[in-house]
C-alpha cells in the first residue's frame, strides 16, 4: 500500500510562485512514478507532469513545461512541483499520484492523494 498526502495549496495572487509537496509512505514509493494533475471546478482532472522513480527524468505536459518544475528528493520520498508565474486559470485542486512507469491519463495511476488547493486571484 503506497500512501500520498499533498501539501502547500493556498490563496496567492496572479504572479507568484508556489511550491506543493507529496510526501509519500509504504515500501512501493521508491520504486513508482509521480505524477501531479489538477482539476478545476467543473472540469476533468489533467495532467500536468510525471518523473520517474529515481528523480532523473520528468515529462511534462506542454501547456505548463515552461512555468512548472517538478522535483523528487529520493531521502526524503518527497516530490515537489513548483509553480511559477501563477494565473486565475491555474486555481484547481492539484493531486498526486504514483503510477508503474510513465503515464499521462488517470486511470494508470494506482495510488492518489487527497488533493491540495491552489486559489489565484488577480
Amino acid at each position: 500500500q503506497v500512501l500520498l498526502v499533498e501539501s502547500g495549496g493556498r490563496n496567492v495572487q496572479a504572479g507568484d510562485s508556489l511550491r506543493l509537496s507529496c510526501s509519500g509512505s509504504g515500501n512501493a514509493f521508491s520504486h513508482l512514478y509521480i505524477g501531479w494533475f489538477r482539476q478545476a471546478p467543473g472540469k476533468e482532472r489533467t495532467f500536468l507532469v510525471t518523473i520517474s522513480e529515481n528523480g532523473r527524468r520528468a515529462i511534462y505536459h506542454p501547456s505548463v513545461k515552461d512555468r512548472f518544475s517538478i522535483l523528487r528528493d529520493t531521502e526524503k520520498n518527497t516530490v515537489y512541483l513548483d509553480l511559477n508565474d501563477l494565473t486565475p486559470e491555474d486555481t484547481a485542486t492539484y493531486y498526486c499520484a504514483a503510477s508503474r512507469g510513465y503515464m499521462n491519463e488517470v486511470d494508470e495511476y494506482d495510488y492518489w492523494g487527497q488533493g491540495t488547493q491552489v486559489t489565484v486571484s488577480v
